[in-house]
């Protein structure tokens, strides 16, 4: 009997383990955040509370430099969007950027060694989208992200790659017959806090923009407006996600008497900023990165890495506990347009005359110059009493001096070249032209141009 009741006893207590084997054991404690009764509060662990909090302590301010100095562009080749700052807060936020993403990689990550200015590692373009993105988030999107913003680290965390990022989920392998056509559920998936609601909620919610409702707002569910009684699901994974990502409960958001009501606490207004905000981004900013990423980069289905409410709050319904690090990097709240320069166009001929254009800021004769003038130097070779007139052009974009200076320069370069094909000097006229300003406004590749003809 003592034997009996001792297995007895050992499989009630197994049985008790395993029934509350997914609970969390005290202490567990609640913040009242509305009226006694209406069940507006919010419950949690301190003990994972204190991981989490750990998880989001913000890095040491990398020290700030002084002001002034000529800009970076200026002194450092291929500089497309961080085209405001001087070298000195240039340089402090590649330092800072370095320390936020790759502390153990270095410059290299996203630099060639010896080669700063190159484009041939792929992280290097995905970081200059990054920086547009992290711009645009803090000057069009203050709406969710207020004035704490967002840097490079918000995401990052001392990562190459943020730890929570997403794809297009394919589902478990399935086999023919009845056990197909899941509807995207009934496996359990962390995404949606280990339930059997549909596992990916993000691509039509996050990356499409379909409504996101549970109750219809008619009598009778409308599949025009919320997809049906099946969207009701998804809307749940979603919020499932929401509560995982930020640690919190249902009631952070949502008032208990109407969930569909607005009139509650703030924060839900904020989230609904918060879904617009990523809409766009993993629409206008990640998706399209595709192309760039190398394939172990991409998903199962062979897209981008995207990004969801769990990347930037990492279990806290502040990311970073609310540290305003955008105050201490000013340059992340400036919008700045990519410079995207157009290819310099190919030498044209036409006739006795032949066009040479230029790169922006530059005088280097394009590769393709000489055997476009060809032609000329063969008619000047065989007339001793032609000459050659060339003149210079230049865009209505900078200050007008040096644009003058910089279209002399063109006209000696392609001087040069004449000579360099036998043509002497005293041969060749350079003649400047009525209106050297070759466009009225704007950065126009055609009028960086030098104009030779025979006469």
């Amino acid at each position: 009997m003592n034997g009996l009741r001792s297995s007895t006893l050992g499989v009630l207590a197994l049985t008790a383990v395993v029934l509350t084997a997914g609970c969390e054991r005290p202490p567990v404690e609640s913040i009242q955040r509305g009226y006694r009764g209406t069940g507006m509060v919010q419950v949690f662990n301190p003990r994972t509370q204190a991981v989490v909090l750990d998880r989001n302590a913000a890095p040491e301010v990398t020290l700030p430099v002084p002001p002034g100095g000529p800009l970076a562009k200026d002194v450092y080749k291929n500089v497309k969007v961080l085209t405001d700052l001087d070298v000195g807060a240039f340089t402090r936020l590649m330092v800072a950027m370095t320390n936020w993403v790759s502390p153990e990689q270095g410059c290299n990550y996203c630099h060639a060694e010896g080669n700063l200015e190159s484009d041939v590692v792929y992280a290097k373009v995905v970081a200059r989208r990054m920086l547009q993105m992290n711009r645009h988030i803090n000057q069009d999107w203050a709406n969710h992200v207020g004035l704490t913003g967002v840097t490079c680290y918000t995401c990052h965390r001392g990562q190459p790659v943020p730890a929570f990022v997403w794809f297009a989920d394919p589902g478990p392998p399935q086999a023919a017959g009845l056990t197909r056509g899941r509807a995207g559920q009934n496996t359990p998936a962390v995404s949606v806090g280990l339930t059997s609601l549909p596992y990916d909620p993000f691509t039509p919610y996050l990356l499409e923009n379909r409504p996101i409702r549970v109750q219809a707002a008619g009598a009778l569910p409308d599949p025009k407006t919320n997809g049906g009684i099946m969207h009701a699901e998804w809307t749940y994974g979603l919020m499932h996600h929401f509560s995982n990502s930020l640690g919190v409960n249902c009631t952070y958001c949502h008032n208990t008497r109407s969930f569909a009501s607005w009139e509650g606490p703030p924060q839900r207004a904020t989230a609904y900023h918060g879904i617009e905000m990523l809409r766009d981004l993993n629409a206008n900013y990640l998706s399209p990165l595709k192309a760039t990423y190398p394939a172990q980069r991409l998903g199962p289905l062979g897209d981008a890495p995207k990004a969801n409410c769990a990347t930037c709050h990492q279990g806290l319904f502040k990311p970073l506990a609310g540290a305003q690090m955008l105050q201490d990097y000013p340059a992340l709240a400036k919008v700045a347009t990519l410079v995207v320069e157009a290819p310099t166009p190919e030498p044209t001929v036409q006739g006795d005359l032949v066009i040479i254009f230029f790169a922006v800021g530059s005088f280097d004769l394009h590769a393709a110059a000489p055997s476009a003038m060809q032609g000329l130097v063969e008619k000047l070779k065989a007339n001793p009493k032609s000459r050659a007139t060339i003149s210079g052009y230049h865009s209505a974009t900078g200050d007008t001096a040096s644009n003058q200076e910089l279209a002399k320069n063109r006209a000696l370069a392609v001087q040069g070249a004449l000579k360099n094909a036998g043509i002497a000097d005293n041969r060749v006229v350079l003649e400047r032209p009525i209106v050297v300003q070759a466009n009225v406004s704007g950065e126009d590749p055609t009028a960086r141009r030098v104009e030779v003809t025979v006469k």
